[in-house]
């Protein structure tokens, strides 16, 4: 089954076009990794999909329906999330309280209820908070949970902002450049992690990466971007060997297979 499509995607900002005619498909349960040259598109790809930006062209589908033109909390709800390249926690709040705001979307109480704290808020709010709790023992972060999210280390906040993703249960998570900033060990428990996410919560996982030795790793299929074009995909044995990719982005062959290595 086919969980996300892009069908000739296009933008363009002051004339330049930003993405052209962009199309891929993930499968349920699959990894994809996309890269490409700083300025590819690749970050703008994301904002499209997720709502942020409406394209020029074309058309994204989710699990087969279309999303393109619906609001950012809309698509949320329909089982699609998304992690930035910047921390987007709320510093003063806990690491539970983070997470917690992952499921404001899907509060029913009214507003009476959350005003003077009657039992349907109080009980939400414990259903928030047990959730909350479940994903930061999935991704080995509960002995943080009363901590504020400015004392975590960048990494460590890397991975609460994944578990906030979680708590969800979305379809299909979008990951804006998540080994940014991480160690060797900090890059193999990330690894460990997405394939957990994909393999144990069957969530389909797209992912924006500069760390090459990830990518290769972890993804089952590679799209690479440059100039907003799509010049090459397929497994990542493939495309570290595809020419225009080592000549748009991994420099030359020797290089390439040095820092897949």
């Amino acid at each position: 089954m086919t969980m996300l499509e892009a069908r000739g995607l296009g933008i363009g900002f002051g004339g330049v076009r930003a993405l052209d005619d962009v199309s891929f498909a993930v499968r349920e349960g699959e990894i994809r990794g996309i890269i490409g040259p700083n300025g590819a598109g690749k970050t703008t790809l994301l904002n499209v999909i997720c709502g942020l930006v409406r394209p020029d062209a074309g058309e994204v589908l989710l699990a087969g329906e279309p999303i393109t033109g619906l609001k950012p909390n809309v698509i949320a709800g329909r089982g699609l999330g998304r992690t930035f390249q910047t921390s987007q926690l709320f510093r003063g709040m806990t690491v539970l309280e983070n997470l917690m705001t992952g499921l404001h979307g899907e509060t029913r109480a009214g507003l009476f209820a959350a005003a003077f704290g009657g039992r349907a808020m109080l009980a939400e709010e414990e259903r928030a908070r047990e959730k909350a709790w479940k994903a930061l023992e999935f991704v080995g972060m509960e002995r943080f949970w009363d901590r504020p999210a400015q004392a975590l280390s960048f990494g460590q906040q890397r991975v609460v902002e994944i578990a906030r993703t979680l708590i969800s249960e979305p379809k299909v998570v979008l990951l804006d450049e998540p080994a940014v900033g991480l160690s060797l060990n900090r890059l193999a428990e990330l690894d460990r992690l997405l394939r957990r996410i994909r393999d144990e919560r069957g969530v389909t996982l797209v992912m924006i990466e500069h760390v090459i030795r990830l990518v290769m790793g972890v993804c089952d299929r590679v799209t690479v971007l440059q100039g907003g074009v799509v010049i090459a995909e397929g497994t990542p044995d493939a495309v570290i060997e595809d020419a225009r990719v080592i000549e748009a982005y991994l420099g030359r062959r020797v290089d390439a297979r040095r820092r897949a290595s």
